[in-house]
């Protein structure tokens, strides 16, 4: 079980600190929630603390790992589907593992093919989706400002 202060990621949604466990009442059903805050776009989320490790919360990559993460941004894009479907399919999968590298890559070859052509709504939605994912884990593996973190990623791309 996490503790108030921690690190840690939430797939899909990206990297917060705990700051309070709360017990809710939610349909009927008492309930620990972690109360996850978010850095990037302000948001809080309230995971419940049973099902934290069935979700894929895990804890927030240490600074050294970001040098990994980098790599994986300055990589060469990994070959995608022309079709912008089965693209989005492939990178929401990719999404939906919480793996850190794995976020990078979506980030990476979206942004690539954006600098080529439009994107589909969707994709630019998942682009940026991706991006706050990547970024927040960054801001709290690093501890730095938003701003520098966003800019950490473009520069290695």
């Amino acid at each position: 079980m996490y503790s108030i202060g921690d690190k840690i990621v939430y797939p899909m949604h990206g990297a917060g600190i705990i700051e309070q466990i709360e017990e809710k009442v939610i349909l009927g059903e008492k309930r620990k929630y972690y109360v996850l805050n978010v850095p990037c776009g302000d948001m809080k989320i309230m995971i419940p603390v049973e099902k934290s490790k069935d979700i894929g919360v895990r804890d927030v990559i240490s600074s050294k790992d970001v040098d990994t993460v980098l790599e994986v941004l300055n990589a060469p894009s990994t070959e995608m589907s022309d079709n912008w479907n089965r693209r989005y399919r492939e990178n929401m999968e990719k999404l939906k593992t919480g793996d850190i590298c794995e976020v990078a890559e979506v980030v990476r070859n979206l942004l690539r093919i954006e600098r080529e052509k439009n994107l589909s709504a969707g994709e630019k939605k998942m682009l940026a989706n991706a991006r706050q994912i990547l970024v927040s884990e960054i801001i709290l593996a690093r501890d730095m400002e938003t701003a520098k973190a966003e800019e950490l990623v473009i520069d290695s791309i």
